[in-house]
């Protein structure tokens, strides 16, 4: 069976509708891409709001809130701070491309609009944002498996004659099926010498 593609959603905030069309219109051509819109910044504060989002295409010059202040709104609240932003704007001079890094953009796009180079800009930060969730998924089942190993490590109660563990239910199990069950430890069973001494001494002395 065929695993799905994993898909992204995009949201893209521009004021003129026409700009809004043309950037669709170019990502839309790929499959993987689920697309919303807005209009304003405050209508992208409350798309986040509603969906998760993988990037977001923010242009600047909007009115009443300009697309760098949405971004500083964004990377203060810590449910939208990662996602990643590439401002749209028709200013080059260095001062406006530096006020989009502070304002937290990754990258920007300079209108008019190069569809080749948006869909690269757009792929990149992408294939970085997988890349980054995976990590820390990666790290979240590390805690986890590390939270598991200090439970392990803490006081057991067992018994000291037959050697069974007592579980957590209140149950006393053999040492070694406890520990299959709260690890991925597999045991291969065999005997010490001293076990062998005092069980098989005939056959040690035939050998000696």
């Amino acid at each position: 069976m065929e695993k799905a593609e994993e898909k992204f959603n995009i949201l893209i905030v521009d004021d003129v509708s026409t700009n809004l069309k043309y950037l669709g219109s170019i990502l839309s051509e790929n499959e993987r891409y689920e697309i919303e819109f807005a209009t304003s910044g405050a209508e992208a504060l409350g798309w986040v709001e509603e969906k998760d989002f993988d990037l977001i295409l923010l242009d600047v010059m909007m009115p009443e809130m300009d697309g760098f202040e949405v971004c500083r709104r964004l990377k203060q609240d810590e449910r939208t701070r990662e996602i990643p932003v590439i401002f749209l704007t028709a200013r080059t001079e260095t001062e406006s491309l530096v006020r989009s890094f502070e304002a937290g953009g990754v990258d920007y796009v300079t209108k008019p609009f190069n569809p080749l180079e948006l869909s690269a800009r757009v792929r990149t930060h992408l294939t970085l944002k997988a890349a980054q969730n995976h990590r820390q998924n990666l790290i979240k089942e590390l805690e986890t498996a590390l939270r598991e190993v200090k439970r392990l490590s803490g006081l057991l109660p067992i018994c000291s004659y037959c050697k069974k563990i007592r579980d957590d239910d209140g149950y006393w199990q053999q040492v070694e099926m406890y520990v299959r069950d709260h690890s991925e430890a597999e045991f291969s069973h065999g005997i010490c010498p001293e076990c062998a001494r005092k069980m098989f001494p005939e056959y040690l002395e035939e050998d000696s």
